[in-house]
């Protein structure tokens, strides 16, 4: 073979077999690439709505474990005699004090909202409960109370309260319930009277038992006394209006409105604990409509399912988990 012979074979570079094979390896390579970030975005994204998923459910134990260890909180003390001076208190649910506490099995009628397919409408099936309190914020002091003018004074300025704000006040006796009709930044009186204010008080009378008469029943409150703001909220799971559902809180008084509080939770099944007539406790807890007194009920079990809100489940469906807590309520754990 001479040399021009030689020259002419390293210059023809590849074959078309050669080639082939070449791109056939290639694509056996980019085939496995391809495969490998696949695997691996299915992966984050299944991590990623996992963690999402844990999420929501820590913050809605939080929020809503919060607001139930403070239920019929008052910052005086525990199970004081408490008046109601609000009109329509027995029908409008935010202003019925009744037992601080009051549960809802799913076939029932929650107050707070109807049942319905609609954006914020509650899901049947799904537990609620209402939950009212007295100790949501830090309050003032009172430093003295004069039932003829229906006037407290307090300890500063700073009260934060203005008209129309439904309050509960205590002492060691014994605590009431009013909406304000008079109060301003620039002193430290607070109204308590009738004829204004939606519901209204229905007497200037703070003493328990409630009459709704102008005086109705007198009482005094003392010097070192606390004025704190109601809370009401009811707690339930509704449609969020993106296809999907999540937990809601209605709150706010005297104009109750509904608020997402967790996305993706699906059902919230609630059982409770409560002392028996003797003051002993029962062996397991119990469904709302086997409670036959709210007084007694010490603590509950909450059953949240919650769902991603991406179908990254092996069978292209939303990952679900369930997550239970048991929350004790602290003004009626002795």
């Amino acid at each position: 073979m001479n040399l021009h012979s030689i020259n002419l074979r390293k210059n023809s570079g590849f074959s078309l077999v050669e080639l082939m094979i070449a791109l056939l390896l290639g694509l056996f390579l980019i085939g496995g690439v391809i495969s490998v970030f696949l695997s691996n975005r299915v992966a984050y994204r299944q991590n990623e709505n996992l963690a999402r998923i844990q999420e929501n459910a820590r913050y809605a134990f939080e929020v809503m474990g919060r607001d139930i260890r403070e239920a019929g909180g008052i910052a005086c003390g525990s199970n004081l005699l408490t008046a109601n001076v609000l009109n329509d208190k027995s029908t409008t649910w935010w202003a019925n004090w009744g037992d601080g506490l009051q549960g809802y099995e799913g076939d029932e009628t929650l107050p707070a909202k109807a049942n319905g397919t609609g954006a914020t409408d509650r899901v049947a099936g799904t537990d609620a409960v209402v939950i009212h309190t007295g100790t949501d914020d830090n309050g003032v002091t009172i430093t003295e109370h004069n039932p003829a003018s229906a006037q407290f004074k307090v300890n500063t300025t700073a009260h934060g309260i203005v008209d129309g704000d439904v309050l509960l006040v205590c002492d060691y006796k014994q605590a009431a319930i009013f909406q304000t009709t008079n109060a301003s930044s620039t002193n430290v009186t607070i109204v308590h009277n009738t004829g204004t204010g939606t519901p209204g008080n229905c007497s200037k009378g703070l003493g328990y038992p409630t009459v709704c008469t102008a005086l109705g029943t007198p009482y005094t409150f003392e010097g070192g006394g606390l004025m704190t703001k109601l809370a009401a909220n009811a707690w339930y799971i509704g449609f969020n209006g993106r296809g999907g559902r999540s937990l809601y809180r209605v709150s706010g008084t005297p104009t109750p409105v509904a608020e997402e509080i967790a996305e993706g939770v699906t059902d919230l099944q609630i059982q409770y604990l409560a002392k028996d007539a003797g003051g002993s406790l029962p062996a397991s807890y119990v469904d709302a409509d086997a409670i036959t007194d709210w007084t007694r009920v010490v603590a509950t079990r909450l059953v949240f399912t919650i769902q991603s809100l991406e179908n990254v489940g092996t069978d292209a469906q939303p990952l679900e988990r369930t997550w239970n807590v048991v929350v004790s309520l602290r003004n009626r754990v002795s």
